[in-house]
């Protein structure tokens, strides 16, 4: 079992910088994958970024590449999302999650893999 905690979501105005930590606890191991998602009122979850615990190149969706960035600290077992020039558009929940076993990069933004799930926290942006 694998436990996660969002935190840093806030009100900011257009423009802002925000960064988001995930705190895991519990199982986890090096080839883990932990992603970053979000979902906005009456749309559905959005895959924005994931890594793999033991290394190698993130994966950004293209709506998001360039101004968040994903990063993690292995010794604290915390992953955050730096985000930066946030738009009204960025307003959602924003998830953490772990996937056990995603071998193909290409399969890190399939939201059905990803078996655990933290409580999000909410991103508010506006003027």
């Amino acid at each position: 079992q694998v436990q996660l905690v969002e935190s840093g979501g806030e009100l900011v105005q257009p423009g802002d910088s925000l960064r988001l930590s995930c705190a895991a606890s519990g199982r986890t191991a090096s080839t883990y994958v932990m992603g970053w998602f979000r979902q906005a009122p009456g749309k559905e979850r959005e895959f924005l970024t994931a890594i793999r615990l033991n290394g190698g190149a993130p994966a950004y969706a293209d709506s998001v590449e360039g101004r968040f960035t994903i990063s993690r600290d292995n010794r604290k077992n915390t992953m955050y999302l730096q985000m930066n020039n946030l738009k009204p558009e960025d307003t959602a929940v924003y998830y953490c999650a772990v996937a056990r076993w995603l071998p193909q990069t290409s399969d890190f933004g399939t939201v059905r893999l990803y078996e655990y799930w933290g409580q999000g926290t909410q991103v508010t942006v506006s003027s």
